[in-house]
């Protein structure tokens, strides 16, 4: 996340040498691409930490410290 980033919510994730910027509420990929099972990965994470990152997006909107979200396991 990048602080005072555009809307809508959402986050950068990356593998290897490609990257997406992806819609918090419901993961659709707004930019960029990822392989097809990083993808998944990230969408699982997504799903699982949707709070937290619609949390991290409003301090990120406030140009607050963002909290540490952790990874998937």
């Amino acid at each position: 996340m990048y602080y005072n980033d555009h809307s809508p919510p959402h986050f950068h994730a990356r593998y290897v040498d490609t990257q997406a910027s992806i819609r918090i509420n419901d993961g659709h990929v707004i930019d960029g691409n990822l392989g097809a099972r990083a993808l998944r990965l990230v969408e699982e994470w997504r799903i699982l930490h949707k709070a937290e990152l619609l949390d991290d997006w409003s301090l990120a909107q406030a140009r607050q410290p963002l909290l540490r979200i952790e990874p998937l396991e």
